[in-house]
Formats: structure tokens, C-alpha cells, sequence
């Protein structure tokens, strides 16, 4: 792919990911969040998947596949303990992904992997804290 190809495919992404954020911010429910959280890996997923970067692509789905995975899984946890457990992890995914990003130099999936982040943590937190108000 030429590097004029490549910088058009890194704006698609970025505005893609820039729309679906804006959504993503909006006041809403949790599980509404955590829905439009859902939507946005797949939306990153599928703008991942253009970038001409299979090493890249390929570690990118991995991770993103994990914190949907792991949102799925907090969101249907009972016990208090089980999601701190489950949100450490989800953290620790969200960073990897992050750092990954970063040591590839893609800043255009850098900023989506940034806000997807912050976004688990929001979720996580939220989840934790309806748990903890429930036990009590």
C-alpha cells in the first residue's frame, strides 16, 4: 500500500473512531454504555482491519476481542470480588493494548486504544460500584 493509501486509510479510522466516541460520551445508562462500548470495538475492528499492518492488525483484534470478552463477562458477574477480579484484568488488557499502539507508532489506533481505556475503566468502575451498593 502506498504511503498516500495509508495515510487515507489512518483518517478513515480516526474519523470513525472520533464519530463513535462522540456517541460513546453521551449521558447514558450503563448498560447503554457498555452497548455503545460493544459497538465501537467492532467499529475499531473494522477499521483495523484496513490498516496495511498485519502484525499490528492482528495483535489489535486479539486485545479487542479480549475486553469484549471481558466486558461480557463483568457485566454478568453476581459477586462483588469476581468483578474487581474481572476489571483488573479488563485494565490490564486496555494497557497492553495501549502500549502496544504506542510501540508500533500508530497514533491513529493509539487514540482509539486511549479511549477505549479510559471507557473500560469508566465501566468497570461503574459496575464495581452498583455491585458494592446491591451488597449492601
Amino acid at each position: 500500500m502506498s504511503k498516500k493509501n495509508n495515510g487515507i486509510g489512518k483518517f478513515v479510522v480516526g474519523a470513525g473512531v472520533g464519530a463513535a466516541l462522540g456517541l460513546l460520551f453521551a449521558p447514558k445508562k450503563g448498560s447503554e454504555t457498555r452497548e455503545d462500548l460493544k459497538k465501537m470495538f467492532d467499529d475499531l475492528m473494522t477499521k483495523v482491519k484496513n490498516v496495511d499492518m498485519d502484525d499490528v492488525r492482528e495483535t489489535v483484534e486479539v486485545k479487542i476481542e479480549e475486553l469484549k470478552q471481558g466486558i461480557a463477562e463483568l457485566d454478568k458477574e453476581t459477586v462483588l470480588e469476581e468483578a474487581k477480579k474481572q476489571a483488573k484484568k479488563l485494565k490490564d488488557a486496555a494497557e497492553e493494548l495501549v502500549n502496544y499502539t504506542i510501540e508500533k507508532g500508530t497514533p491513529v489506533i493509539e487514540k482509539s486504544a486511549n479511549a477505549i481505556r479510559k471507557k473500560v475503566i469508566e465501566v468497570s468502575k461503574n459496575v464495581i460500584t452498583k455491585l458494592e451498593k446491591e451488597t449492601k
